[in-house]
């Protein structure tokens, strides 16, 4: 199995009031050069992209300015339409598939649908349906035109024992879905939102991840075959949370996924994200990137960087 690196190239961030602009403008040339520092010799680099429905504006800006030098896009298609209804949205994956296939490596729809946040597409009416028959369009049209391009979505994790998503899910999910899924992400932050001891950080995520393969995923009846992938990690500096400690995390976090691939199916991780939204800032939300918000070097960008010129399977 092939695995594959990617990062959010972004400044732009998104929490559960709202978007958190970055202090200063996005730069391409600066962003561009570090996609082109981190990807080294590794055959490709996945840049992740979102994109609206109904249309507006994505993040970050123009992404298609990046997918080049064996770069290709892990492009999200965001379900925000709050009347719920399909006809629209179908068109527009399928006119996504056609005008952007060619850049698109992963395309993804829907962005955490079991997540009931306002920023987030679990909150809108209908995304259940909205992702299975997403995903059938997607793949239909990328197969008629020829496109290698692998569908698939993402959730989160959830610690509610009455969850009902996954179940939900397999009871929409016909053969068509199946046979169009090529993949499940999963969007996840282990010592973020909930402290974990660096010395267990590693079993932690160990049990995240089997327990998503075997227990979420599962439920909707979908088969130890379908990879899945680290759509979003990522761990933020701040006050209490060092630099040195983020490099830390993410070469701990990056080894244990990859270790694991074989034995969970695991064919690809994304960081999230290049680039901090502000560096002074106290935020939870403030620090996740592996550059300062003036696009400095944080120890993290190079273990990332040598990451993934040492485990990228060509």
């Amino acid at each position: 199995m092939t695995f594959t690196f990617g990062i959010y190239p972004g400044g732009l961030l998104g929490d559960d009031i709202g978007v958190i602009e970055p202090v200063s403008p996005d730069d391409p040339a600066l962003i561009e050069a570090a996609l082109r520092e981190l990807q080294g010799e590794a055959p490709t680099l996945l840049v992740r992209a979102y994109r609206p429905y109904p249309e507006g504006p994505g993040t970050p800006a123009e992404p298609e300015r990046y997918a080049v030098e064996g770069r290709r896009l892990d492009l999200v298609l965001q379900f925000r339409d709050p009347t719920g209804s399909l006809d629209g949205w179908l068109d527009f994956v399928r006119r996504t598939v056609r005008e952007e296939g060619h850049r698109v490596a992963t395309l993804q729809i829907c962005e955490e649908p079991n997540a009931d946040r306002p920023a987030l597409d679990g909150s809108t009416p209908n995304v259940r349906r909205a992702l299975v028959q997403g995903v059938v369009a997607a793949k239909e049209e990328a197969l008629a035109r020829g496109l290698d391009l692998a569908v698939g979505f993402n959730a989160v994790l959830s610690f509610d024992p009455a969850d009902t998503f996954w179940a939900e899910l397999g009871a929409l999910a016909d053969e068509r879905f199946h046979r169009a899924l090529d993949y499940v992400g999963l969007d996840f932050f282990p010592d973020v939102f909930r402290p974990v001891p660096p010395d267990r950080l590693a079993e932690v995520v160990g049990a995240v991840l089997t327990g998503f393969r075997r227990e979420s995923v599962a439920k909707a009846g979908i088969g130890p075959g379908v990879p899945i992938r680290i759509c979003e990690h990522g761990w933020p500096t701040g006050p209490d949370r060092t630099e040195a400690r983020q490099a830390e995390v993410v070469e701990e976090v990056v080894r244990t996924v990859v270790g694991l691939a074989g034995e969970l199916a695991i064919d690809g991780y994304a960081f999230f994200s290049l680039r901090d939204a502000d560096s002074a800032g106290t935020g939870a939300f403030d620090g996740f990137g592996l550059l300062r918000d003036d696009y400095t070097r944080k120890p993290a960008f190079e273990v990332y960087r040598r990451l993934v010129g040492e485990l990228t399977v060509r």
